[in-house]
């Protein structure tokens, strides 16, 4: 199975029956007057997010969703059965955007969340409604209005409370394993978290929170290089970001220049994303002789300029992490008891996240506009970049819980 974020469908909704023009007919009842009956409504579409999703691959290959259409009216008074409603099953973190529009017409961010996106069409009403006392034998009636009809894109963003920044290699999927029971892939190359991965910290009996793992970033990914800035979409509802830099690199690039490059490419992404509330860790301490950590960490605060908690772990040995995560807890607690005495900063919260996904859709695009400009001149005989394929960033799913 593919794990699958994104996907554009159209989704119609039901046309209301039309009504029914009759007149009764029975015998010894002479003049039995008008008795066609109203049409039915048609079906709505509505989404549902389903705890057992974790991917819109049947979203993918399936584009075409449509309800079922009103019946019509018929004589003796009876009315048309109601078109019946279609509900999409969609992962939890599934937005529902209007492509036409950008309107957002669903959210789901909760188990079971049920949201209508297509209202389906109103009935049509039959000659029975057009009787009066003047108008003893009517002819007239109306027709069903058609459903809605939506070209909607599905935005899927992992639900976690902390996100997990770095470079390739910088210990993300060894931190996830260390403090969870997720068993990411992890392996001495670059690039082996291919999809995000999530893991449950528990620190007491009845408390934890969600870790999310996403792909490393590269030098350019605004741009489109290596796995680019698709991923970086699903820390948009994180409440607190960790910005990991490998103190120990495998390229010549030295950390304060790997922390440089990982928030560069974060603002270019998304500026608002960049100023949400972001820690930073200092990773792989363990390999580096003792002399030289104090003055390689003070490198790089003093490149990102950093004000911010810091915290100097090794991800492998555990070292650390006690701490880390405790205060990672505290924190979380602090800012739900903070929303739950005042609702008003749940509301900036959703308003901040708009503006988060507005800017990613908006990056998002424009890579792919270029990425159709460079297939489009590979096929004229301008470039040499001909097999590339939409599929291509499409790999297998690799999901813990």
């Amino acid at each position: 199975m593919k794990f699958v974020d994104e996907a554009i469908i159209t989704v119609e909704a039901g046309k209301g029956g039309n009504g029914c023009m009759s007149f009764r007919r029975e015998k010894f009842i002479p003049k039995g007057g008008p008795d066609g009956g109203d049409g039915g409504d048609g079906g709505s579409i509505f989404v549902e997010a389903d705890e057992g999703l974790n991917t819109l691959i049947d979203y993918r290959y399936t584009r075409q969703y449509k309800a079922q259409n009103g019946e019509q009216g018929s004589g003796r008074n009876c009315t048309g059965a109601k078109g019946e409603d279609m509900v999409l099953k969609l992962p939890v973190g599934t937005t529902v955007v209007d492509v036409d529009t950008d309107e957002v017409l669903a959210d789901l961010t909760q188990i079971g969340q049920v949201e209508k996106i297509c209202q389906g069409g109103f009935h049509g009403l039959g000659n029975t409604r057009y009787k009066s006392s003047v108008n003893r034998a009517p002819r007239q009636t109306t027709n069903g209005t058609p459903g809605e009809l939506r070209h909607v894109r599905l935005e899927l963003k992992v639900i976690a409370d902390v996100g997990l920044l770095g470079l390739p290699n910088a210990g993300k999927s060894t931190l996830i394993r260390s403090i969870s029971a997720a068993k990411p892939k992890v392996a001495d190359y670059p690039f082996t978290t291919l999809v995000p991965n999530l893991g449950v910290v528990r620190t007491a009996a009845h408390r934890s929170f969600v870790v999310a793992d996403i792909p490393g970033i590269i030098e350019g990914a605004a741009e489109g290089a290596g796995l680019g800035i698709r991923f970086l979409k699903h820390l948009a509802r994180n409440r607190v970001l960790l910005h990991l830099v490998d103190m120990a690199p495998w390229d010549e690039k030295t950390p304060a220049e790997a922390a440089v490059t990982a928030v560069a490419e974060l603002e270019k992404f998304s500026p608002t994303l960049a100023q949400q509330p972001r820690w930073l860790v200092l990773n792989k301490l363990d390999l580096l002789p003792e002399e030289e950590r104090e003055a390689a960490c003070q490198a790089v605060l003093d490149a990102l300029e950093w004000e911010a908690p810091v915290y100097r772990i090794s991800a492998l040995n555990k070292e650390g992490l006690k701490e880390l995560v405790h205060n990672l807890q505290d924190f979380l607690d602090e800012r739900a008891a903070a929303v739950a005495e005042n609702p008003e900063l749940l509301e900036q919260e959703r308003e901040v996240r708009a503006i988060i996904d507005q800017e990613a859709r908006e990056n998002l695009e424009r890579l792919k506009e270029e990425r159709r400009a460079r297939r489009q001149a590979a096929k004229d005989g301008l470039d040499d970049d001909d097999d590339f394929d939409d599929d291509d960033y499409d790999v297998d799913v690799e999901w813990v819980r």
